[in-house]
């Protein structure tokens, strides 16, 4: 791949902020859950991003936030373009009525308002992890299966795929042999892309309250600041508020920054 400032620029925080999730425990200075200094202390020596409500670090809670973010970010879209690369080109592979079926279902998902739906269906499941991760995952994949299926129906059309198809090689053939190689940058773009925004959806659904209250993680530091009363009042907000905020922003923008320098690779 030609280098490129976005790939750059979006490489060096992706995984910056992949090593911050790694080494958190080596990381953080205290136990995110734990008391570790006086209620509200403005940053300093002990304490550089200083500390909340009840006294826990609040540095210490941004380097464990952005493990929660991570695995959720990386899971999230695993699932997204996993089920989405096998109805996408599945369905463009077998044709007739299996492709028109599977692409009326996803056109039903895509008609769906998704936010509101995520937020109804974590209400419903109940807060924790796995259901985050199932949640944001299961509302991805019908844009990338069709994405994924516009891509097969192109590539079933090439020579050395119908030739394959001609000799007698399934489906199952076919993709593993033929498509997936060429169907892998497509992929690759799509998971950046829908990683950013898993990070911004289970920040959102933590920040309402709909994840596992016992983990730590980005949005979780932002329901608990804005629910306390004047954090906006005094200088709190600049290191309770504030850091979580920019911390969401950067991963987003980084994992932006990736996705565009893939996505040429993706019409390739």
């Amino acid at each position: 791949m030609r280098r490129s400032p976005f790939l750059i620029a979006g490489g060096a925080i992706t995984v910056a902020i992949a090593l911050v999730a790694m080494l958190a425990p080596l990381l953080a200075p205290y136990d995110p859950h734990a008391a570790s200094g006086p209620s509200l202390s403005a940053p300093s020596a002990h304490h550089l991003l200083g500390t909340n409500d009840v006294g826990q670090d609040v540095l210490s809670q941004l380097i464990w936030g952005s493990r929660t973010s991570v695995v959720v970010a990386v899971a999230a879209a695993a699932l997204a373009v996993a089920l989405g690369l096998l109805v996408g080109s599945g369905s463009a592979l077998v044709g007739g009525w299996t492709d028109i079926v599977a692409m009326r279902a996803v056109d039903v998902f895509l008609a769906l308002p998704a936010l509101p739906l995520l937020i109804v269906i974590a209400a419903f499941v109940g807060p924790s992890r796995t259901t985050v991760v199932l949640v944001i995952g299961l509302a991805g994949w019908p844009a990338v299966a069709r994405i994924v299926r516009s891509r097969t129906l192109e590539l079933r059309e090439r020579g050395y795929v119908r030739a394959a198809r001609g000799l007698g090689g399934g489906p199952l053939y076919v993709l593993r042999r033929h498509l997936v190689p060429a169907l892998a940058p497509v992929a690759a773009a799509n998971f950046v892309n829908w990683a950013a925004a898993a990070v911004v959806l289970q920040a959102g659904l933590a920040f309402l309250g709909l994840s596992d209250p016992t983990e730590t993680s980005w949005g979780g530091i932002l329901n608990r600041a804005l629910a306390h009363q004047g954090v906006y009042s005094t200088s709190e907000w600049t290191w309770w508020v504030l850091p979580a905020g920019l911390a969401v922003t950067i991963a987003v923008v980084g994992l932006a920054f990736l996705g565009l320098a893939l996505e040429p690779r993706s019409h390739t």
